[in-house]
């Protein structure tokens, strides 16, 4: 596998700076928003953004951890046992703005299950997608991010990584790539 950096620390830092301004932008004071960050990739993202945004705004934002894993439409597939990870939804929904925070967009099917298993905590009034990385080929649903870190054109052979460090800490984003191609 060839390892190309396409995000280092400084341009991620910049990036989640710019995506916690946008969502100051069209949230204010965050009074009827929720972040939900989706386990476990997302979960690094949203952690930083809601730090971001409270030390902006000087105050809490509801926060939540959404485990989709019994919700995806590849259940069925697993060769393995699915193993649950722990959730932190300890809030509800019901009548706020919801905002979904993942890694990496590639197909949509992750963002659909994140829809589903979000219902058991209430109706939202409305639900938006922040994603640090859109692949943008290759989606199978119609699904789109309102607020997008970086686009990247890969192939299916490709994988985009967001490596995060012991500290939390997002390090670099790179492309893996088969030496084959």
């Amino acid at each position: 596998m060839s390892k190309n950096i396409i995000l280092n620390k400084n341009e991620i830092g910049i990036i989640l700076n710019r995506l916690a301004c946008q969502l100051i932008e069209n949230h204010q004071d965050f009074s009827d928003t929720v972040l939900i960050s989706l386990l476990p990739r997302g979960k690094h993202i949203g952690k930083i953004i809601c730090k971001k945004l409270e030390k902006i705004i000087n105050k809490d934002i509801v926060y939540g951890e959404l485990d989709i894993s019994f919700y995806r439409d590849d259940l069925r597939n697993q060769l393995e046992p699915i193993i649950p990870h722990k959730m932190d939804m300890n809030l509800s929904v019901d009548n706020k703005d919801v905002v979904i925070i993942d890694d990496v967009l590639y197909t949509g099917r992750s963002v659909r299950s994140a829809i589903d298993a979000l219902m058991p905590f209430g109706r939202p009034n409305s639900i938006e997608l922040l994603v640090f990385v859109d692949r943008r080929l290759k989606r199978h649903l119609p699904i789109q991010p309102d607020y997008t870190g970086k686009i990247i054109d890969s192939i299916d052979s490709e994988k985009v990584v967001v490596n995060v460090e012991k500290n939390n800490e997002i390090k670099n984003v790179l492309i893996l790539k088969s030496k084959n191609e």
